[in-house]
């Protein structure tokens, strides 16, 4: 079943056969987080490359006297400090699971011994693009459009949000306080 899940969530990038996934699944194990518990603390090393089975994480950093959200990932996605796993360096970010999750990891040598594979390089290539574009367009999203156009695109993006994920979590995403976000979400009602 995981190696389907893995195949069905990168044929959008990469349709690999399943032996591929098969040999990428023996290197996982299965990994359960609370809500709110840290998967990787700040000022510390990433140890693993994590895909959600189910629920939700966030990416967080300290700024002045709290977390800023910068990213979230849903089923069928991957999630970790990719900068730190990448460059093998502590970052200042946080990894947090916003809700209870159930998730496959594979540590950082395991994911580093993948790509002495042909095919593991395509998908760790592949994972770095996909990460790119999407930070890529998330920072044009926040230099040239309103508060409101972000939280219809993130709205479109994950239909469900406000039922799993704290609204000051989404309103720290979005770069504006729960205040706004609440008369956003009030005004968007009263347009319905």
């Amino acid at each position: 079943m995981l190696t389907e899940i893995l195949k069905k969530s990168f044929d959008q990038y990469f349709n690999a056969p399943i032996d591929v996934w098969e040999e990428f699944a023996g290197f996982c194990e299965p990994i359960f987080f609370a809500k709110d518990e840290v998967i990787k603390q700040q000022n510390t090393k990433e140890k693993y490359f994590y895909f959600i089975i189910k629920g939700s994480a966030g990416v967080f950093l300290w700024k002045e006297n709290n977390f800023v959200c910068l990213d979230f990932a849903f089923e069928n996605s991957a999630c970790c400090d990719y900068m730190s796993l990448l460059t093998k360096e502590p970052t200042e970010l946080e990894v947090v699971a916003l809700e209870k999750s159930e998730m496959i990891r594979i540590s950082s040598t395991n994911f580093y011994n993948l790509s002495s594979k042909s095919v593991g390089q395509i998908i760790m290539q592949i994972t770095a693009e996909a990460s790119f574009v999407e930070k890529q367009q998330q920072q044009i999203e926040l230099l040239t459009m309103t508060a409101e156009e972000r939280y219809r695109i993130l709205q479109t993006k994950f239909p469900n949000i406000h039922q799993r994920i704290a609204q000051k979590h989404i309103a720290s995403y979005l770069g504006i306080t729960p205040q706004s976000l609440s008369r956003i979400r009030k005004e968007q009602a009263t347009k319905h």
